[in-house]
């Protein structure tokens, strides 16, 4: 029998280190997703908005920055880029991400759903 102690938790189940962009900011908060009518549109960075690709708005971070947004009721993530400003429906509101990236988190039915959203460093 084989005993493991230690930080094993933590170990991926093939014993590799866990590789992938540093998180250097946390944010928690809600997410909402942009609804019909966008497609087409110029954003802030200038793309028009497709809302099948995994973009999103932010108030602050600055464009061209990749997140990590986790849906904090089932798990799901999904790694975006911000290429907009919004969202613009209140505080507790902190990104506001395409329909493809809400369908991948599971949220289109309910609209809106509580998030982590992890600043990726190299962005």
């Amino acid at each position: 029998m084989t005993s493991l102690s230690g930080c094993a938790g933590n170990a991926r189940p093939n014993g590799s280190r866990q590789e992938g962009p540093r998180v250097i900011r946390t944010l928690t908060g809600f997410a909402s997703f942009y609804g019909p009518g966008f497609e087409g549109e110029k954003t802030a960075s200038g793309r028009r908005f497709d809302p099948d690709e995994m973009v999103a708005a932010h108030r602050t971070l600055p464009l061209g920055t990749r997140v990590r947004v986790t849906n904090l009721e089932n798990g799901r993530h999904v790694i975006l880029r911000i290429i907009d400003r919004g969202p613009y429906v209140g505080r507790e509101t902190i990104i506001d991400v395409s329909e493809g990236a809400a369908r991948q988190l599971r949220f289109i039915k309910d609209g809106r759903v509580r998030v982590r959203v992890e600043v990726l460093e190299g962005s």
